[in-house]
């Protein structure tokens, strides 16, 4: 697969996935993601990013300013 931005070669690695939400911060590690070689631009395929979508809905109403879970974390 190719990179849109650079036309580099990518790779699947896992990378960690960061977002800010108001006045939190979700970190989800062990993402199955695309790596550009040349860039380092992080892809992801569409269930991974669905994925994603589920465990930062989850994590939106938790109390603390930062949290943090693995991928492979169980959703509801």
């Amino acid at each position: 697969m190719r990179c849109v931005y650079c036309n580099g070669l990518q790779e699947n690695k896992e990378s960690t996935f960061t977002l800010a939400l108001d006045d939190r911060v979700i970190i989800i590690k062990n993402v199955p993601s695309n790596i550009c070689r040349q860039c380092g631009e992080v892809s992801y395929d569409d269930a991974v990013f669905r994925h994603l979508e589920k465990l930062t809905a989850q994590l939106r109403d938790v109390v603390t300013e930062v949290a943090i879970t693995s991928y492979l974390a169980k959703t509801g």
